[in-house]
């Protein structure tokens, strides 16, 4: 069965953007670029949250990228202006088919709301996180208040030389 992954880049403070949708605190580097090519040879779909979808559509065109397919989940959307790119209006039935389904693994970046209704639904199965050194007060969280414990287990901690630490963990 295919692994589901949820995570991104965020701030030490568990920010995934500024206030204004900001990203600009991500440090790129060819170290990140090495370890994010080797990553997404084990991913062929992308399942993003409304926000995160508008922030990659401004800085990237919105995904639909070569033998990826990409989906955005969102109650409020009526189209998605990129014909790569599938509307779903429930994450948590659309990962169950998914995850159903062959393939590779399925990358899930989003904010909270995304990543509530799936953790509380069981279908994650790793997290994973690129900290970066960074604390910006206030912003979009990674992580909503939960009705439950998501227990984690470690798989992998790689202190990366830009002052970043990509975390991988198992949910348990």
């Amino acid at each position: 069965m295919r692994k589901v992954i949820f995570g991104g880049a965020n701030t030490l403070d568990n920010y995934i953007a500024g206030k204004n949708d900001e990203i600009d605190w991500i440090r790129h580097t060819k170290e990140v670029e090495e370890i994010m090519r080797d990553y997404w040879k084990r991913i062929d779909t992308v399942i993003l949250g409304r926000r995160t979808y508008e922030i990659a559509m401004k800085s990237s065109g919105g995904g639909g990228g070569s033998g990826t397919k990409t989906y955005v989940c969102s109650r409020t959307l009526k189209k998605v202006p990129n014909k790569k790119v599938e509307l779903s209006s429930d994450a948590v039935s659309l990962v169950k088919r998914l995850k159903s389904e062959e393939g590779k693994d399925i990358i899930v970046m989003g904010g909270s709301l995304i990543g509530k209704s799936l953790f509380e639904a069981g279908l994650i199965d790793e997290l994973g996180v690129n900290i970066h050194p960074v604390l910006l007060g206030s912003g979009i969280p990674l992580f909503a208040e939960m009705k439950k414990q998501i227990n984690l287990e470690l798989l992998e901690c790689k202190p990366l030389k830009n002052g970043c630490v990509v975390l991988t963990y198992r949910v348990i």
